[in-house]
């Protein structure tokens, strides 16, 4: 039995290609699901980048520059009104429909349950409440406090300095291969959440410790 449970938040907790439906009524149906799809590609894209130059701005920029280069590069044409608009609907993601009662479950179970993130924590925090998640969770774990992103080792030992556990009796639950192979590591166990029949695992060798197709599957098989 794990000792605490730490949840990924984009991808996992909530989906950020919602904003596909924040962004119809501004850029129309043809370019909404692909600029959604692009802005979550380069905000994932500059924390790497960010990470591997020691160049580290937040997460909040992060988001902000990419959605600025989705705009430039799909050859839209948004006010700065709109813009701040978009931003301000990131902390409205509503949850997966499993969230909750998976959640729930676990909490039920006696498990620690924690957010961890690549997200600023009062944004972060701001999310959860308006999602319904954050009275289910015993804390929020940010990496803004190391300065960098996952998946540098560091920000996985951070999360176990902050849970005061080892790296053994902590379980990382991530829909993003690159935050379990991250999590893998560092000697964490990890579960993969396979969002979606396509979606597919990195082939590095480095295998999560489950799979499920969403958080009630997880609580059942922990």
């Amino acid at each position: 039995m794990p000792g605490a449970i730490a949840f990924d938040v984009y991808g996992t907790l909530v989906d950020p290609l919602e904003m596909g439906e924040r962004l119809r009524p501004v850029v129309g149906e043809g370019l909404a699901e692909s600029m959604a799809k692009l802005w979550r590609e380069k905000q994932l894209e500059y924390t790497f980048r960010r990470a591997l130059m020691r160049r580290y701005e937040d997460f909040d920029a992060c988001t902000r520059q990419a959605l600025d280069y989705a705009i430039e590069a799909l050859g839209a044409e948004l006010s700065g009104a709109d813009r701040e608009r978009l931003i301000s609907e990131y902390v409205n993601l509503s949850p997966f429909a499993d969230v909750a009662p998976g959640l729930e479950e676990m909490r039920a179970a006696g498990h620690a349950l924690v957010a961890f993130s690549n997200g600023v924590e009062a944004t972060l925090r701001s999310l959860l409440e308006r999602a319904g998640i954050l009275p289910l969770l015993d804390g929020v774990v940010s990496v803004d406090a190391v300065t960098s992103f996952k998946p540098d080792p560091e920000v996985y030992r951070y999360l176990c300095r902050r849970l005061d556990r080892p790296p053994s009796g902590v379980w990382l639950v991530s829909s993003n291969p690159f935050d379990v192979i991250g999590a893998k590591n560092v000697g964490l166990s990890a579960a993969w959440v396979k969002r979606g029949p396509a979606a597919l695992f990195d082939p590095w060798g480095i295998e999560p410790d489950l799979v499920v197709p969403d958080l009630r599957d997880l609580a059942a098989k922990l």
